[in-house]
């Protein structure tokens, strides 16, 4: 884009904007070429007004504004009751900046690298070094508190589980020095120890990703998708570990009021949204808004059937580990010793290469449709368990230990089931086609 701002000393009205663009399937010597022999003033711009939001690019005419507000960025660390929007907080993700230190697949690893850590960086605020000890991660965060003589101790009660990526659950060292945006937000989806009971949707709505919503019972981390993602949960927890509806009073009584309904409960309200966010209709009418803003919820005839979808839906993405298994046909080649991982996929041949001995075959199409972001649910799990070389030196000489082959019989298993959630998932979202708004 060529972008020519004109200033002037006194605005007497609005600015005006004009705009002009040369087809998209110009290859980039063909732009050039425009360029060269169009004259400036030839050239037939189009003149733009925005929009009450101010913006000019991709306006959207729908009736969004009338919609529900799901939440509000406003809201981002109230516990108190929020007036017109449907729940009252949401949060990030954990933002650690020392991700391969405090995550890991094995809690034998995890443990090893903390104990490391924690040693060496004590070890700085004994000797008060004035200098950072290189063989562990620093942010500016964890300076800011080791200039505190903030000492740490090693406590196994702080490993917990959390979601690293989608139908990924890792070990977790929850402690908040180790972790720079571990704060009072996550211990209040999820208690004290980050160990209780929660249902969260996390929302992929960003500028560079197509919109998704995916629900989880754990903490996650803040790259989640591979782009931020905001932790909207059903309910918080206090400093006494009571639970305090995060759907308000307010959202509640839109919904009964709607549907003339007093039985209408915040679980069933908090299944309908998650059916709504499901909705391909809904995705496609507010793409460029959810791109923008936090989600709206619309009021849509059948409550009853989108609740159910809802509830369906939350079952499969937080319990994916217990679905039954889809049958796909493996086939072995036992004659190969030890196997070097491959962890691809053909959606041609509905074909997943597990390692040069083994593959799994039948994955029908419909399963590869079931997307997080920019990828599918199966391919979210292939890349996860692929054997990367660590970037952090320590940790590539003293802690690189993940071998596929320790976890082939269980990604094996997850690929079968996540396969199943797929396929369930678009059929709900294909159900969801045919009722008109």
């Amino acid at each position: 884009a060529i972008l020519y701002l004109i200033k002037k000393e006194q605005i007497t009205k609005k600015c005006r904007i004009e705009y002009f663009a040369v087809p998209d399937n110009l290859t980039r010597i063909e732009k050039l070429e425009f360029l060269s022999y169009n004259k400036f003033k030839e050239l037939s711009f189009e003149k733009i007004n925005p929009d009450k939001n101010n913006n000019w690019i991709s306006l959207t005419e729908n009736n969004w504004d009338s919609l529900l507000k799901l939440c509000s960025k406003e809201n981002k660390q109230s516990k108190s009751e929020s007036q017109n929007t449907l729940f009252n907080s949401y949060s990030w993700g954990n933002s650690s900046n020392r991700d391969a230190w405090v995550y890991d697949a094995s809690k034998k690893n995890l443990t090893k690298k903390i104990q490391f850590f924690i040693s060496a960086y004590n070890k700085n605020i004994k000797e008060k070094r004035n200098e950072y000890d290189n063989s562990i991660k620093w942010s500016r965060d964890l300076k800011r508190k080791f200039q505190n003589n903030t000492k740490l101790k090693f406590n196994t009660k702080l490993i917990q589980t959390a979601y690293w990526r989608p139908f990924t659950k890792v070990k977790f060292y929850a402690e908040k020095v180790l972790n720079d945006v571990l704060t009072s937000n996550h211990y209040g989806m999820f208690g004290s120890q980050l160990d209780k009971k929660n249902k969260v949707l996390m929302l992929i709505n960003h500028e560079q990703i197509s919109f998704g919503v995916h629900a989880v019972d754990k903490i996650v981390d803040a790259g989640y998708s591979g782009r931020a993602t905001h932790n909207i949960p059903f309910y918080q927890y206090d400093e006494s570990e009571n639970k305090i509806d995060n759907i308000t009073n307010w959202g509640l009584q839109q919904f009964q009021t709607n549907y003339k309904s007093k039985k209408i409960t915040k679980e069933q309200l908090f299944n309908y949204c998650y059916a709504v966010l499901h909705n391909p209709a809904y995705r496609s009418k507010y793409e460029l808004n959810l791109k923008r803003e936090f989600p709206r919820i619309p009021f849509y005839a059948d409550f009853d059937k989108w609740e159910q979808w809802g509830k369906q839906l939350l079952d499969l993405h937080i319990n994916y580990e217990t679905v039954v298994p889809f049958k796909l046909k493996e086939i072995t080649n036992k004659e190969i010793v030890n196997p070097k991982p491959k962890l691809k996929a053909d959606k041609t041949t509905g074909t997943i290469v597990i390692d040069e001995a083994t593959e799994l075959t039948g994955v029908p199409a419909q399963a590869w449709e079931y997307k997080l972001g920019n990828r599918s649910a199966i391919e979210w799990v292939l890349d996860q368990y692929k054997e990367h070389k660590p970037t952090d030196a320590t940790i590539l000489e003293h802690f690189n230990d993940y071998k596929f082959a320790d976890y082939k019989t269980h990604v094996i298993d997850l690929l079968l089931r996540v396969t199943t959630v797929s396929i369930e998932t678009m059929s709900i979202t294909n159900e969801m086609k045919i009722i008109a708004e």
